[in-house]
């Protein structure tokens, strides 16, 4: 079977490709319009269709539109009910639900020759559950699912359970009680006003102490019954609202230090739940934009009863297009096969890449180990710009479009914010080779998809601070040589010449701007940005052959 996979509602929109039951492609929006969440600035931002991702997909694959055998789109207007029914103060809701249920002509016109009676609807936490649950690594009996994030069609929950490639449903949190929802309040209470930026909270929080979790605890709580309660939070009474250029003070960090342990406790306890209504799973799949909560899933890989721990590297909206691909080609008879890795985007040849810089007229050489160049440049601390093989989906950069630097210098967070246009309490992620992080880090591992928080071992704190955070933790990403060799090589070489093992992976892009996913999108950055090497497929572009840098 050939199915397309499209999200296209609220945020994240996003194209997914699944032939046989094996992914092929997937990409958001995002990446082609050069948007950031593939946002128009409109009110109806939200419901962009992904027609130039879809469009890649089916070129790539060599798919006809007419070929496709069924559209899953990852929402069903038929589970809707009206928002003031549900409690939301939500004045597009109606509008967002009349998009959907116009999504089949709306995607034939977008996609010419498609059939519009092959558009099916899949609900949005099924989606979601499927991207965890049918794409996890095999875990050699039922994997446990769940869901967390604002909302969906009528609710902000799901858990439950897959055996055999089926999903049954255990539990489902209505609206308007959300998770998502909440922590998209505090967001915007404390100043941070672009969508989806709640991970700045979450780094905020390791700032603070929870010192609201008295009162946080009497309104944010789980039921019995597999579900939790949210009541109206007071935010002006814990901590001042914040606007977007004011001071971040301790109240500001405290209360984010507050909700997010709360957020933490609950999602255990709903976690718990789930394992003994599940009857005992040993995996635990986790989706939805609640499980992109690095510091949140750490605590419950720590302290919850699996096995394993597997969260959705597109654990956001992005990644119902997946989802709901892998759940409609389930529900047409085709077995599922796990996700090896998040390299499903865009790619170009050593020629095409070649012909780029010809174009650009931009010096370059081609190394004998393009890997080895750029750790020769980043043990004189130099910045790295990497592009490598197809682009990464998700919001992680993965050693694929990403910036690296050297993680030794303590001035270093400081200088990769600036580059990036970040704020400075924002801490950067490192990257180190699998066999060497049980000497460095503890928590989870493997780490692939950087995932999770993990405490620095105290011995290595003073060696590697640019990429400690001020609570002792790093978000790792562990690098495995069977599947990213060249990531593995230049770990190797930098650590030859340094003695660290680990190196600097922030993604690559600046504040406000998509990840770059094109060559010329490679080269206008490093045009733009005091970034020393371009290192594009093989070739390498040094910034003192341009005049300047080291």
């Amino acid at each position: 079977m050939r199915v397309l996979g499209i999200n296209a509602i609220f945020h994240d929109p996003a194209a997914a490709l699944v032939i046989d039951g094996r992914v092929v492609a997937a990409a958001e929006e995002e990446r082609f319009s050069r948007r950031k969440h593939g946002k128009r600035p409109v009110p109806f931002a939200a419901w962009e269709l992904p027609e130039l991702s879809a469009a890649w997909c089916l070129a790539g694959a060599g798919i006809d539109v007419d070929r496709l055998d069924a559209v899953a789109y990852s929402f069903d207007p038929g589970l809707c009910r009206d928002a003031a029914e549900l409690g939301l103060d939500d004045p597009w809701d109606w509008l967002r639900v009349d998009y959907a249920r116009r999504a089949p002509q709306f995607l034939a016109a977008a996609l010419p020759g498609l059939d519009p009676e092959k558009v099916r609807f899949v609900p949005h936490h099924v989606a979601h559950a499927a991207s965890a649950g049918l794409a996890a690594p095999p875990g050699g009996d039922d994997t446990a699912v769940l869901v967390l994030d604002g909302r969906g069609e009528v609710a902000s929950h799901l858990a439950g359970i897959y055996r055999e490639g089926r999903l049954s449903p255990l539990y489902a949190q209505g609206l308007p009680h959300s998770l998502g929802l909440l922590y998209e309040e505090l967001t915007r209470h404390l100043g941070f006003l672009h969508s989806s930026d709640e991970y700045k909270v979450m780094a905020l929080a390791s700032y603070g102490r929870p010192r609201h979790l008295g009162v946080l605890r009497e309104l944010i709580r789980p039921t019995d019954d597999g579900g939790f309660h949210v009541e109206p939070v007071d935010w002006a009474s814990l901590a001042k609202a914040r606007t977007a250029d004011g001071e971040l003070t301790e109240d500001h960090a405290d209360l984010a230090a507050s909700v997010q342990t709360r957020l933490e406790e609950v999602i255990l306890d709903l976690s718990r739940w789930l394992y003994d209504a599940s009857g005992g799973a040993s995996t635990l799949a986790l989706a939805g934009g609640v499980a992109l909560n690095c510091v949140a899933n750490a605590r419950v890989a720590a302290e919850g009863p699996y096995r394993n721990v597997w969260v959705q590297p597109a654990a956001g909206d992005g990644g119902t297009a997946l989802g709901a691909a892998l759940h409609l080609a389930g529900e047409l008879g085709d077995r599922s096969t796990p996700m090896t890795g998040v390299d499903l985007g865009r790619g170009w040849t050593d020629e095409e890449l070649e012909a780029e810089l010809r174009r650009a007229a931009l010096p370059y050489t081609r190394p004998a180990s393009i890997a080895a160049a750029a750790a020769r440049v980043l043990a004189d601390n130099g910045i790295v710009a990497w592009y490598q093989g197809r682009s990464e989906y998700g919001p992680r950069a993965l050693g694929h479009r990403s910036l690296l630097a050297h993680p030794g210098d303590s001035a270093t967070t400081a200088r990769m914010n600036d580059v990036k246009g970040r704020e400075q309490f924002r801490p950067i992620a490192p990257m180190v080779r699998a066999e060497r992080f049980a000497e460095i880090f503890e928590g989870v591992c493997p780490s692939p998809y950087m995932l999770f928080v993990h405490r620095v071992k105290p011995e290595w704190r003073d060696r590697i601070p640019a990429v400690t955070h001020v609570d002792g933790t790093a978000r790792v990403q562990t690098v495995h040589a069977d599947t990213e060799p060249l990531v593995a090589e230049l770990l190797a070489e930098f650590e030859r010449l340094t003695g660290l093992p680990v190196v600097v992976n922030t993604s690559l892009n600046t504040a406000g701007r998509p990840m770059v996913d094109t060559p010329r999108e490679a080269m206008e950055l490093f045009g733009s940005a005091p970034v020393d090497l371009l290192a594009l497929g093989p070739y390498a572009v040094h910034r003192r052959a341009l005049g300047g840098g080291r």
